[in-house]
């Protein structure tokens, strides 16, 4: 973590200050207009609690769905304004109709807004082009900026990378921190062994992940459709399964360098379809009938995969080993969460990349079992594939 934080500034460089912070609120919203589920809500607390406490004044910025560059009620983030009420009892949580107007920034003065909630950032033209006129706009919003949203900084909009370049100090919030230093121990300074598990349906989405984890990982452990790719490349017959045909060259080059280092499933469960009426049933990797296909790790796969996690000292996961959201072939997936909690108990590190995998934990009820859960799918991805994060790049270098 080389980038500055919000620890990095004294008490005196916050107090009476407006703090603009770039926080994910992306939230899912219920057809009733509510919030369906607040765990990036909660996850920006402790930033808003630390600058609070300090007698900072909290300007938040956050976007919501895509909108077209202007105002659509069904992205309006006053839901999310007033479930961050909910949180914050003690606090008057002010919501504001805009953002870049001169009501928007009159309330940033108002001394008696503890916390203003200003509207989405994605209802502005100029947003997602990261405009330098609505940056230097955005930037009259506060004294200092604050990245609190892990989940955008894979995007340089005027709100997360652009606005930092004008608003000083521009520093790391605590979530920031906590996601860079995980994430970026793992890939760096990882306690070994270090074990890798990627699952999800296409490995077109991975390949950039894969290549930049197999020289760092004591083990890679490959789940999901994505694995009938691999099998396809090693000449399995893979029936109805997803395989990726213009990738199958290149699943052969990585079986083919990656030795022992590659664990693949050994077995898999299958089905005519998610659908079916006929019960599923686990085969061995290499004889996946013709007419069905693989939906999920089978119970040899499991306890191979569980075996290498509990042997680990950091475990690192991204993806779900099969169709989750579907029982029942959501046995392999929870099975990884239920090694990976107790791998944490045994004193682990273990890291849950965002996205479906986030979802499964949480789905699980073992989130709180993992060290560390993030919060941004997309950016988790990057970040893995050794990617240049633009919204953190922008931030101020530690002194």
């Amino acid at each position: 973590m080389t980038k500055a934080t919000v620890r990095d500034l004294p008490d005196e460089a916050l107090r009476g200050r407006r703090a603009l912070v770039r926080v994910d609120f992306n939230v899912p919203l219920s057809a009733h207009g509510t919030v369906a589920d607040d765990t990036r809500i909660r996850a920006a607390l402790p930033t808003i609690a630390y600058l609070r406490e300090r007698g900072a004044r909290v300007i938040l910025l956050s976007h919501l769905g895509r909108p077209k560059a202007r105002p659509e009620p069904a992205f309006s983030l006053e839901p999310v304004a007033r479930r961050l009420g909910d949180l914050l009892p003690d606090h008057a949580v002010c919501f504001v109709e805009s953002t870049d107007t001169d009501e928007a920034i009159k309330a940033t003065h108002v001394a008696t807004n503890d916390v203003v909630m200003l509207e989405n950032t994605r209802f502005l033209e100029g947003e997602e082009t990261n405009d330098e006129r609505l940056a230097r706009t955005l930037a009259e919003l506060g004294d200092l900026f604050v990245n609190d949203a892990f989940g955008a900084a894979h995007r340089a909009h005027a709100s997360t990378e652009g606005v930092a370049h004008w608003c000083k100090p521009a520093v790391a919030g605590l979530l920031m921190e906590r996601e860079l230093e995980f994430l970026g121990r793992a890939l760096e300074h990882p306690a070994r062994p270090f074990v890798a598990v990627l699952g999800g349906a296409k490995i077109s989405g991975k390949i950039d992940v894969i290549e930049h984890l197999l020289p760092r990982v004591d083990r890679l452990l490959i789940g999901g459709a994505m694995a009938c790719t691999f099998f396809r490349a090693m000449g399995f017959e893979t029936g109805r399964s997803l395989v990726e045909g213009d990738r199958v060259e290149m699943a052969k080059e990585l079986v083919s360098r990656s030795g022992a280092a590659l664990l693949l499933p050994s077995d898999a469960v299958v089905a005519p379809s998610l659908d079916s009426t006929r019960p599923p049933r686990s085969v061995p990797a290499a004889a996946i009938p013709r007419d069905e296909a693989m939906f999920d790790i089978g119970p040899e796969t499991v306890a191979s995969f569980c075996s290498a996690i509990a042997g680990a000292r950091t475990v690192l996961w991204n993806g779900p080993m099969g169709v989750f959201e579907h029982p029942p072939f959501d046995a392999g997936t929870r099975a990884i969460a239920k090694a990976m909690a107790a791998a944490t108990g045994s004193g682990a590190t273990t890291i849950v990349g965002g996205g479906d995998s986030a979802a499964a934990v949480a789905e699980a009820g073992l989130a709180g079992a993992m060290s560390h859960v993030s919060t941004g799918g997309g950016a988790s991805l990057e970040f893995l594939e050794g990617r240049v994060l633009p919204g953190v790049a922008a931030l101020d270098d530690r002194a």
